[in-house]
């Protein structure tokens, strides 16, 4: 009786780190969940739409959901996740990172800001194996093209990142002030239950993918291409 009690104890004690593990991966789903959406808004309307041409010749696509803490602290934050283009051609799993300094696009009234980064090239996507760093510094970020100016695509194809914010009234290859953004390790530890570094996850096929992750890589895929 006392064996099987003891067994009982170390089986309920081995339990419970996986249960944690599936509670605190939770928050990171949404997290998830939220930036498939936030891709998908803004594929669903000319007006807003990042061209075909532009997603087929990403090497990175980085999106971020950045919001006011509240307006009297004058407090922004937010999170995002980043995809890398493979040398195979697909796409990595989505690694998640943290937002903040979100100043353009966080008007007074307005409660979060949705963007895109849309990487171009090597030494744009090299980028994202820094601890922390900002696009529009760190790179020559500008406001990209949209669906509706398809021609302007060809014209400045050559920019290293292209910021896509709705609402915000930049012309395409306008300089843009981004805010920075670092990697979340923490949450990488947590959702993929590893200790594969930011890098690891995103510059190699390593990890298989969670299920959870599957419909926001097949979203980049469809969009993006492979």
């Amino acid at each position: 009786m006392h064996t099987r009690s003891l067994f009982s104890l170390l089986v309920a004690l081995v339990a419970i780190p996986f249960s944690l593990g599936a509670d605190e991966r939770k928050p990171l789903v949404t997290q998830l969940e939220s930036c498939e959406a936030i891709l998908q808004e803004f594929q669903a309307s000319p007006e807003t739409a990042i061209p075909a041409q532009v997603l087929k010749q990403a090497k990175a696509i980085v999106i971020v959901n950045e919001f006011h803490a509240g307006l009297i602290i004058g407090g922004k934050g937010g999170y995002g996740v980043a995809l890398v283009r493979q040398p195979s051609g697909r796409w990595s799993v989505p690694a998640f990172l943290d937002a903040g300094e979100a100043s353009v696009g966080l008007q007074v009234g307005a409660k979060s800001v949705n963007t895109i980064y849309i990487i171009n090239d090597d030494a744009g996507a090299r980028l994202l194996y820094k601890p922390r760093f900002n696009f529009g510094v760190d790179a020559d970020a500008v406001a990209g093209p949209r669906s509706v100016d398809v021609q302007e695509a060809t014209q400045i194809i050559k920019a290293p990142v292209f910021v896509y914010r709705k609402n915000t009234g930049l012309f395409a290859g306008t300089k843009v002030k981004t805010g920075w953004l670092a990697g979340d390790n923490n949450s990488n530890r947590i959702y993929y239950q590893s200790l594969r570094t930011m890098p690891e996850l995103l510059f190699s096929e390593w990890v298989k993918p969670p299920q959870e992750a599957q419909d926001l890589m097949t979203d980049v895929e469809r969009f993006a291409g492979n």
